[in-house]
């Protein structure tokens, strides 16, 4: 099974221990989970996330600590901050880079995030800009999210599908697979779309 699943679950695993459990049973299939314990990593750390990253980590999966860039607009040293809180509370290998730009300004602003983050210890690097960016982007990280939004919107536009790409695709129905390498398709709606898991494939026996 090639891992080709990228999961954003936002839900505290205290709360929702059932799925973590499903998460971690279908960790063949898993490209990476992104953790967000507060929108980011959170005041302080939080003993639950930490066991579930480290669950994860022995299971093989990588571990994406979200930060949000704010569109280029959130100082350099407060992402920075995040990432490096991610990896000494959680243990995360990698990061999620949330609301990133797509326009070939603001370039160097996430060049220089890039380096920081591979600085703190990212060997895999998400860029989520949500809509195709321009392609100097590429160079920077290991994945662009080109597409992000609900399955009304997906099933009627062709976002670019390239290795490299990732569609997440919420107010999924069940059956659906987007076309980029990596992907998630999702049933959630509304605000809070990944609070809901995918639809996971059944563990291995």
């Amino acid at each position: 099974m090639t891992p080709s699943l990228l999961v954003p679950f936002y839900e505290h695993p205290a709360d929702r221990p059932e799925a973590w459990a499903a998460l971690l049973a279908a960790a063949p299939a898993l490209y990476g989970v992104v953790i967000n314990p507060a929108d980011g990593a959170g005041p302080a750390p939080d003993p639950a996330f930490a066991e579930v990253a480290a669950r994860l980590r022995a299971a093989g999966v990588r571990v994406l600590g979200y930060a949000d860039t704010d569109y280029g607009r959130r100082p350099h040293g407060e992402v920075v901050a995040e990432l490096l809180r991610h990896r000494d509370w959680y243990g995360a290998d990698g990061a999620f880079l949330d609301q990133v730009a797509t326009a070939p300004a603001a370039l160097p602003h996430h060049r220089r995030l890039a380096v920081a983050a591979r600085a703190a210890g990212a060997t895999t690097l998400v860029f989520n800009h949500g809509t195709p960016p321009d392609p100097g982007y590429a160079e920077l990280a290991d994945l662009l999210v080109t597409f992000e939004g609900p399955w009304d919107s997906y099933r009627t536009l062709d976002p670019p599908a390239a290795d490299g790409h990732c569609h997440l695709v919420y107010a999924a129905p069940p059956g659906i697979r987007p076309t980029a390498p990596v992907h998630c398709a999702a049933p959630g709606t509304g605000a809070h779309p990944w609070g809901t898991l995918p639809h996971l494939p059944e563990p291995a026996r």
